[in-house]
């Protein structure tokens, strides 16, 4: 059957019209967000009173739970360092000789969970105790040296939780010739519950400041829904959609998420500035390396979009609480 050779110019310029149908309501859709955005921003620039407090009490609230994670950050750092210098001091009975604490030695370090073993032997001990103690002329009436062959063995990093130093020093206990294995657990597990106590109240605390901020922009976006509700009821009446009468409000939400933002980092900067000098003078004395960091850009740029979802999920809720209660009937009954 033959083809009309008409029909394909025809397809061409129909496929040609869609595809400019479609590109007109695309650039029409893109534009009207546009004007919707500025048109927004500039409604909260004509009251910076107002749009200035909400940023405010939205910069404090973000501001500070990130201040306590850095915090936190910065503490896991430094303890990460002491776990690292943590060791398991074994004391090896006195009739043992050397060389079977050099056996000793190797036999500890070959375990997967020692990472070194350091040993020291008696007469070391004595030299090293001898020097730091001043004791020296009462060293001399000894018969003999009463300290015995020490191994010192630092945990590999897996193995540094209070747990697996537990089971190390079982594993010590257990060899033969050691004579007593020791230890401090106690801060190991101090630390780590106090660790993980503050990342969880950092969390709860983080968890509750965003649901404030949530109502705080929700309250503010729905006192901005009253003061337009003739406005909004016109749109309804000539038939304006809910996306159409939600999407200002939206915008604003996230307006208010993003100036909030912005603050919280303020805040940050301000206060890792003013903290940034005791707590270098206070390290020094202790000559720790602790320093508080503050936000590198992918963090900045995750707290700005944080906000912004959060300002854009409280107007949501406002707006949808609201719009469902009105109907272009209350202009008449207005």
């Amino acid at each position: 059957m033959a083809t009309d050779p008409r029909r394909k110019p025809e397809q061409s310029r129909g496929a040609n019209r869609a595809r400019s149908a479609w590109r007109e309501q695309a650039e029409s859709y893109l534009t009207h967000h546009r004007k919707v955005a500025r048109d927004s921003a500039q409604r909260l620039w004509h009251t910076p009173v107002a749009s200035l407090m909400t940023w405010t009490v939205m910069g404090v609230a973000l501001a500070l739970p990130v201040a306590l994670l850095l915090l936190l950050t910065s503490l896991q750092g430094v303890s990460a360092g002491w776990e690292s210098s943590a060791r398991v001091t074994a004391y090896i009975d006195l009739d043992v000789p050397l060389e079977q604490a050099r056996e000793l030695r190797g036999e500890m370090a070959a375990d997967g969970r020692v990472a070194s073993v350091e040993l020291v032997d008696r007469d070391q001990a004595l030299k090293e105790f001898r020097a730091s103690s001043g004791l020296e002329d009462a060293l001399d009436y000894l018969e003999e040296n009463p300290l015995p062959h020490t191994l010192l063995v630092t945990p590999e990093e897996s193995a540094r939780s209070a747990e697996g130093v537990e089971a190390l020093v079982r594993f010590m206990e257990g060899m033969e010739g050691v004579e007593r294995v020791q230890v401090d657990l106690g801060w190991l597990q101090r630390l780590n519950a106090m660790t993980d106590l503050l990342a969880r109240a950092v969390w709860a605390l983080a968890i509750l400041l965003a649901a404030a901020v949530v109502l705080v922009i929700g309250n503010t976006v729905r006192l901005s829904i009253e003061s337009r509700r003739d406005e909004i009821l016109v749109a309804k009446l000539v038939g304006g959609t809910d996306g159409f009468v939600r999407r200002p409000f939206l915008y604003t939400g996230a307006w208010f998420g993003l100036g909030g933002g912005v603050v919280a980092l303020i805040l940050l900067q301000l206060s890792l500035w003013w903290l940034s000098g005791p707590i270098e003078r206070l390290a020094g004395l202790y000559r720790s390396d602790f320093s508080l960091n503050g936000l590198n850009f992918d963090g900045a740029l995750a707290l700005i979009i944080v906000a912004m979802l959060l300002g854009w999920l409280g107007a949501w809720v406002a707006v949808k609480r609201h719009l469902d209660d009105m109907e272009p009937g209350d202009i008449a009954g207005g």
